[in-house]
């Protein structure tokens, strides 16, 4: 059988798929990515031998999910100019006695936000209507409705992920669901223990720099300088000579403000300042015993480290130096809190907390016990196969039709995988009950290509294989697209493994229908007219 590209561009179509997704699932290539040989993690250890680039979600490598609804509570409708935003989040963080980064209005949106409510915190909805009342929005409880806005939902995602990726936690995702009357947030990190996970979501990672001074009646007082949003470069966590310490830069408006602050409070002195402050104390017991003149960074409200201002910056900040070059070190007392308030600095702050203790649940699978999913898995796929295989010879006892039919199948199979490595798509048994019904699938579309063109009488020439070709594409066609509308709702919504097992199928069927199924067509006509067409 000779196949000439321009008369079976469909199998050679084929075949460069099949091609394409070799390189995809065994190529050596990116980050921590090996073949027959083993891998390194990121710290230079010898991690397990990686034989594909499949990755493994956490069913199948064991590790910890989390879900957890978002904190706060949500007005929409409201009409006013983006001038007024500032007042309703001045007024309401009055009322409420909540922080800066607790109320967030948007006149673009019409919507006010408080990322507080009775669960967590202190703010019922008749307070939240009251302090908007206040603000001279006339609200009532009734219009204040829990969770938050799209926007803010977005942006926690975006924060989370970017975290995983930043801590170097392979495989973790962060990902919105939906449930009746309430937003959920999903994490899942292959891997990680539930303290980990927790770690590292579990605060908003509010980073802020603050200066702790002496006034002129004898007591102190406290400025907030800096928060992330002012920051325009961080550097690496380092350790050197018993120092631990994050280099980061200012933008060039709150480097000057950063440098009037520091030389209107006393911090631009000769010889720099003394700092005493004891991080096991509160703020108001060390203020009680003179701390000196200190930076304050401070990780959610907590003081995570104090320290005074070195005779170097000290000058730099007298001569206006530093309004020209606004970078400093952050130092902290171990190696983990620099990472820490790297992270955070680099990240951002999540817009609001998730409710983990409280509304939350977690889940944890042993990775030892995940291990054994996977070759149970894999003989429930290949069983599978091995029956589809003997219900097509038993029907067809034609290794020429038979044999074929099965090779395409698991072509189909194949270049899924391809897909799910392409696409970083961590393989769940969701994802694994995808692959068996898309074998299943596939394999009934052959038989009734098969049949069509077999059972209805002699084929003699290639007119009469097309038209009972088209008869039977038809028939897959209207099956795949019905598959793929009903599978839509459930690939759209955030429903957990439901999701998955629908993108999978929907993949596969597409992958059947524009590629394998017409690739069939030809081997099966080629073989079938024996060259006499």
């Amino acid at each position: 059988m000779k196949l000439r590209i321009r008369e079976h561009w469909r199998i050679w179509l084929l075949v460069g798929f099949v091609l394409v997704s070799t390189v995809v699932l065994f190529a050596p290539y990116g980050e921590n990515r090996g073949v027959l040989g083993p891998a390194e993690d990121g710290e230079g250890n010898a991690a397990e031998s990686r034989y594909t680039n499949l990755e493994f979600g956490l069913e199948l490598s064991g590790g910890t999910q989390v879900r957890a609804p978002f904190v706060g509570m949500t007005v929409d409708g409201l009409e006013f100019g983006p001038d007024a935003e500032r007042d309703i989040e001045t007024t309401l963080r009055e009322e409420l006695g909540l922080g800066p980064g607790d109320v967030r209005a948007d006149a673009e949106s019409g919507t006010v936000e408080v990322f507080d409510d009775s669960e967590v915190g202190n703010t019922t909805r008749a307070e939240f209507a009251g302090g908007l009342t206040e603000a001279g929005y006339e609200t009532t409880e009734e219009d204040v409705r829990l969770g938050v806005t799209q926007d803010t939902r977005n942006g926690v995602e975006d924060v989370l992920n970017q975290r995983l990726r930043e801590r170097g936690l392979g495989g973790g995702t962060a990902s919105q669901v939906s449930a009746p009357g309430r937003q959920f947030m999903v994490v899942e990190v292959p891997g990680a223990t539930r303290t980990e996970v927790i770690d590292l979501i579990g605060d908003r990672g509010q980073v802020e720099v603050q200066a702790l001074y002496p006034t002129e009646d004898g007591g102190y007082e406290v400025q907030s300088l800096l928060d992330q949003s002012e920051l325009s470069g961080i550097g690496q966590a380092t350790q050197r000579q018993g120092e631990t310490f994050v280099p980061i830069t200012l933008n060039e408006e709150a480097g000057a403000r950063f440098g009037d602050a520091m030389r209107a409070n006393g911090f631009a002195r000769d010889g720099g300042t003394r700092c005493g402050y004891d991080l096991e104390r509160s703020l108001e017991e060390n203020t009680d015993d003179d701390p000196g003149r200190c930076l304050l960074t401070v990780l959610d409200g907590e003081v995570v480290f104090a320290a005074g201002v070195a005779p170097g910056l000290a000058s730099s900040f007298e001569s206006g130096a530093f309004d020209e070059d606004p970078s400093y070190r952050t130092t902290t007392t171990t190696f983990e809190d620099a990472r820490d308030l790297e992270i955070n600095m680099r990240t951002g702050a999540l817009r609001t907390e998730l409710d983990i203790e409280n509304r939350g649940t977690s889940f944890f699978l042993l990775p030892s016990l995940a291990e054994q999913f996977k070759p149970l898995s894999l003989l429930t796929g290949v069983t599978a196969v091995l029956a589809v295989a003997l219900v097509v010879f038993f029907r067809y006892r034609k290794f020429e039709v038979a044999a074929p039919m099965l090779l395409t199948a698991a072509a189909e199979v194949y270049i899924l995988l391809g897909f799910a490595v392409a696409v970083s798509l961590p393989l769940d048994l969701s994802h694994i009950a995808g692959f068996i019904a898309v074998i299943g699938t596939g394999v009934d579309d052959l038989v009734i290509i098969a049949d069509e063109v077999m059972q209805q009488g002699d084929v003699s020439t290639s007119r009469v294989f097309d038209s009972r070709f088209r008869k039977a594409f038809w028939v897959i066609g209207a099956a795949a697209a019905t598959t793929i509308i009903a599978m839509s709702p459930l690939a759209v919504l955030s429903l957990g493994d439901l999701q998955g097992f629908a993108i999978v199928t929907i993949v596969g069927v597409l992958i059947g229908v524009l590629i394998t199924r017409p690739a069939y067509g030809d081997i099966l006509k080629s073989l079938v007219l024996s060259g006499d067409g």
